[in-house]
């Protein structure tokens, strides 16, 4: 009985993989994709610092900074001096690398395990959904992970004085209100991130096909590569941070001041959603448009240069023998093609 298409495929990626000794497989690989996803997370949102901070100001106190982006700066510089800017960049460097890792890392390790239960031929005719439900999974598991810094980031953020750094302001909130107050805001970082993250990832993932499949990632240099991560990168950004900015503006006002006593999280937001509306909830949007498609361009970039490509299995699977050869027709054996290299 001859084999289908599913299994040939499966049959020949399993064969092209053992014919590689030296490819890096299991933890030492998803540890490339988690350190480079680290990398680049810390290095954009810690280099975007002072942007947050003007973004978070205008959120906390629209009726203060309401100048907008430029504005906002020269208020900032103003009233508390340059240094103000950098407010939170310990917290946002340490938050964003442990986010990263499990972001990047685990959407990989997801996107890998679907291929495993579904199989590369089912997985690439269903890729957008796989798209969706790695990235919301290794999103969740990310946020675990950053929620208690980007709670005391916002601390410090909105109460220049509460504390001079990451350490002496996590030690005094922690001492202080204890360890719920670092996970007040979980509820709207899971609604802001996994959004965000799902969109973020997607749009890439199909901005990115659309010009491979005009412009074959083989034909490409290396220079033109990143400047094509780069353009999907800052398309996926704004697609995303439209999609979450509601919840990124809930989350700052939850993170400014600790709940009145008996006060649960769910009635603390529920208010905070009837005070802003939607137009609140799109508070400081330019900002964050400026700075999320900012990041986002430059994380893609940094990211794409430092993951690894499986070359041997791509020319197996470009040139497959005539023995084991998929009978995948046309456009279909090339989106296939292009589903594996993704």
């Amino acid at each position: 009985m001859s084999s289908s298409p599913v299994e040939k495929a499966d049959a020949l990626a399993r064969q092209a993989a053992a014919a590689a000794p030296g490819q890096l497989s299991g933890f030492a690989l998803y540890s490339r994709f988690a350190l480079a996803g680290a990398i680049c997370c810390s290095v954009t949102h810690g280099g975007l610092t002072p942007v947050d901070v003007v973004k978070t100001r205008i959120q906390l106190d629209p009726v203060t900074y309401n100048k907008g982006l430029i504005g906002g700066f020269r208020q900032v510089i103003a009233n508390e001096g340059a240094g103000a800017l950098l407010t939170g960049a310990g917290p946002t460097f340490a938050g964003y690398f442990l986010q990263g890792a499990f972001k990047f890392g685990g959407y990989e390790f997801f996107k890998q395990q679907a291929i495993n239960l579904v199989g590369i031929e089912n997985a690439s005719n269903y890729r957008t959904g796989v798209y969706l439900v790695s990235s919301a999974f290794a999103e969740f598991f990310a946020d675990i992970a950053l929620c208690p810094l980007e709670a005391t980031r916002i601390r410090l953020v909105s109460e220049p004085t509460y504390a001079s750094g990451l350490v002496s302001g996590f030690s005094k909130m922690m001492s202080q209100e204890g360890i719920g107050a670092f996970y007040a805001g979980f509820g709207p970082i899971l609604f802001k991130q996994v959004p965000y993250t799902m969109a973020k990832f997607v749009v890439y993932e199909k901005v990115a096909e659309a010009i491979y499949r005009q412009y074959p990632k083989k034909d490409m240099s290396d220079g033109l590569q990143t400047t094509v991560n780069l353009g999907s990168g800052l398309i996926a950004g704004f697609a995303a941070a439209i999609v979450s900015q509601p919840a990124d503006t809930m989350l700052s006002k939850i993170n400014k001041t600790k709940g009145l006593p008996g006060e649960s999280t769910t009635s603390r937001l529920i208010k905070i959603a009837k005070e802003l509306g939607f137009r609140g909830s799109y508070t400081g949007i330019g900002a964050r448009l400026f700075m999320v498609g900012t990041l986002t361009a430059g994380q893609f970039a940094i990211y794409g240069d430092a993951r690894l490509l499986d070359d041997r299995i791509l020319e197996t699977l470009r040139n497959p023998k005539q023995s084991d050869a998929i009978h995948l027709e046309g456009r279909q054996f090339d989106e296939f093609l292009l589903w594996y290299i993704a």
